[in-house]
């Protein structure tokens, strides 16, 4: 497919990028998170399970390197001219006595893009490997850090993104719905999952699912004292609540909302850190507006548990946007204390007040967008616990 946003939008993503470059001294700009990949020039596929990048100079079109074998899928999704679409040969992939990177360093080389190289170096997909060719390759060239760079570029969101996001929050809503009316006691989980993965594929008439960088968390009972555990092949019961973090997904854009669900009649402790759970996300999206710091909003969490006899010790929130695999954070600012970073209008973060115990845990989130009113939620979906057989207390 196409690039999906407008020439002129990827335009201002490139001369933004090109700013924060300037600004660190990077003359040529080597990204490698798919993420930021897609955000800069359109291209997607499952192509990053092998080296690519984007190669930005300070000045000119950007050079899109994939694998040979990829080669066509990027001429199909991205805004590149195919004469800046460069390969490497399939003899290099995945071979310990020929890495991919020899061989951008010789097109760097060629190009003179070699005098002060910004990489991702503390990035899921640029290995120790890529810096120790590359230095090897190109003795001369100055490497500095450039983690996080683009990253911070897509912190505020453009009307066209906030729209696909919106949009996935619409399949999210519709996840949801269907996890509600098919979860029933002695249900294998993976069955369940199942129902709310094909939902989210399926997307909606006016819009298909993509998959999400995350799969489905569902942890019941004890599992749910913790986070991040994917669902197993385990009948659900009465007596224990799962919560689920799932998230639509449109054109890689996400919306993840946690909600939790209890099969009998819910136990007292649990509708106290329900109660508490709901306060907090109300006091924090009161408090996200323009302006506003991170800390300020993620305090609004920890005070409404504080109470009400509760206590949270990790971060409670994070950028939400574009992405893939093995994370739909956007890995730059944190609403957690200490971190002074304001808010700006059209920042989107996934609230997190979840609440563990020994034994249990309950998981309400919300994905919000910054207003001048407080945070807008992105999905419209019922917040309070699902108990199918009533909530008998």
């Amino acid at each position: 497919m196409p690039p999906f946003f407008s020439q002129d939008e990827y335009a201002a993503r490139l001369e933004k990028t090109r700013q924060a470059m300037a600004a660190r001294g990077i003359a040529t700009l080597i990204v490698t998170d798919p993420s930021n990949m897609h955000w800069l020039t359109g291209y997607d596929g499952w192509s990053f399970y092998v080296h690519q990048a984007v190669v930005v100079a300070l000045e000119g079109e950007p050079l899109l390197w994939v694998r040979t074998q990829d080669m066509p899928g990027a001429w199909q999704t991205a805004w590149v001219s195919r004469d800046n679409v460069l390969t490497y040969p399939e003899a290099h992939v995945q071979n310990p006595g020929a890495h991919p990177y020899e061989t951008l360093a010789t097109h760097l080389a060629e190009r003179g893009l070699t005098a002060a190289l910004g990489v991702e170096m503390d990035n899921y997909y640029f290995s120790a490997a890529c810096f120790e060719t590359l230095r090897a390759a190109l003795p001369a060239a100055t490497i500095r850090d450039a983690t996080g760079l683009v990253n911070h570029c897509r912190l505020v969101k453009s009307p066209a993104e906030i729209a696909a996001m919106e949009t996935a929050g619409r399949i999210t809503a519709e996840m949801h719905r269907v996890l509600r009316e098919t979860a029933r006691p002695g249900m294998r989980k993976c069955d369940l999952v199942a129902e709310v993965a094909a939902a989210g594929i399926r997307g909606l008439p006016e819009a298909g699912g993509d998959y999400p960088a995350i799969v489905p968390i569902a942890p019941s009972g004890r599992e749910a004292a913790t986070s991040h555990l994917t669902w197993n092949d385990r009948e659900m019961v009465l007596g224990e609540a799962t919560y689920f973090e799932i998230a639509g997904c449109y054109r890689r854009y996400h919306c993840p909302v946690s909600r939790t669900l209890f099969l009998g009649a819910m136990p007292a402790e649990i509708a106290r850190a329900e109660e508490a759970v709901l306060a907090a996300i109300e006091a924090a999206l009161a408090r996200a507006v323009p302006g506003a710091s991170c800390e300020h909003v993620a305090m609004g969490v920890y005070e409404a548990f504080e109470a009400r006899g509760f206590e949270k010790a990790n971060r409670t929130g994070y950028p939400i946007g574009l992405s893939y695999p093995p994370d739909w954070g956007e890995r730059t600012i944190s609403l957690r204390p200490g971190e002074k970073t304001a808010l700006e209008e059209n920042m989107c973060f996934h609230l997190m007040p979840g609440l563990w115990t020994a034994d249990w845990g309950v998981a309400i989130t919300e994905s919000f967008v910054v207003t001048p009113e407080g945070g807008r939620c992105l999905a419209e979906i019922p917040s309070a616990i699902h108990c199918p057989s009533g909530r008998g207390i």
